[in-house]
């Protein structure tokens, strides 16, 4: 499958389910981020792979002049409706993270949580954050780690349904090695951990198969053979859960990355 077809592929499994969901319980890490950019009031900058906008509107709240893009219109209307309830201004536009249409240096900051990442080629993601950021700004993300939660979730998956061959797993981008390859200089990186919570392991396979794209795909791939990965995912949650009243408690490593155009 070409790179283009795999965008075409991933457009329509993050528009599946409701990633919207999923993007709510994790809006603490856009809020960290954010501060950890240390933005400007009257800075430009710019959200790409927003979703529903969790760090545009982070940003926004900072009296910065944002733009949210994504290639699913349906997140960045709710994007908008959110920015809207909280009376915060905020421009969307639909558009790729591997070509965005805007000209070199247009920001003072261009952020991606959990987002860029998942684009299918990197180098080309890398270049365009690049690109689009001015001399002196800053490039800012958050991404998944390879070892952590989330990318032992992807893999758990991947054993039911492989992903493509001959495609770099999006938990890459949380590998300080990796980082370095893709911007060719120095990046920091540093090491976070979110905590999902839910009433149960059980509850994080349900949670997960109703609204997370790439699982709702993954289930719908399998068909009435997903009663095993349902079975995978409760077990990896278990591994996982420090909790020690019933409930789940499930630390998920990512990476506070900033890089200085």
């Amino acid at each position: 499958m070409t790179l283009t077809g795999l965008t075409a592929r991933q457009q329509q499994t993050w528009a599946s389910g409701d990633y919207g969901a999923v993007a709510a319980l994790i809006h603490p890490i856009a809020e960290e981020l954010v501060q950890a950019t240390d933005l400007s009031a009257g800075a430009r900058v710019l959200d790409v792979a927003a979703g529903t906008g969790n760090a545009a509107i982070a940003a926004a709240r900072c009296r910065c002049r944002v733009t949210a893009t994504d290639y699913v219109p349906a997140l960045l209307d709710r994007a908008a409706e959110r920015a809207a309830a909280e009376r915060l201004p905020l421009e969307t536009a639909v558009a790729d993270v591997q070509h965005l249409p805007y000209p070199d240096a247009a920001f003072d900051a261009v952020l991606s949580v959990v987002g860029a990442m998942f684009a299918p080629d990197q180098e080309q993601t890398a270049a365009e954050l690049v690109r689009v950021c001015r001399p002196g700004g800053t490039i800012a993300m958050a991404n998944w780690t390879p070892e952590g939660f989330i990318g032992e979730m992807f893999r758990t998956v991947g054993r039911r349904v492989p992903p493509p061959p001959g495609v770099r797993g999006p938990v890459e981008w949380g590998s300080e090695a990796r980082l370095r390859e893709l911007f060719d200089r120095k990046v920091q990186v540093v090491p976070r951990t979110f905590v999902f919570r839910f009433e149960s392991p059980a509850a994080f396979a349900d949670y997960f198969k109703a609204y997370y794209g790439p699982t709702v795909k993954a289930f719908e791939a399998l068909g009435g053979d997903g009663k095993a990965l349902y079975d995978d995912l409760v077990a990896l949650a278990e591994r996982h859960n420090v909790a020690t009243d019933g409930t789940a408690k499930l630390p998920a490593a990512y990476v506070q990355v900033l890089l200085h155009r």
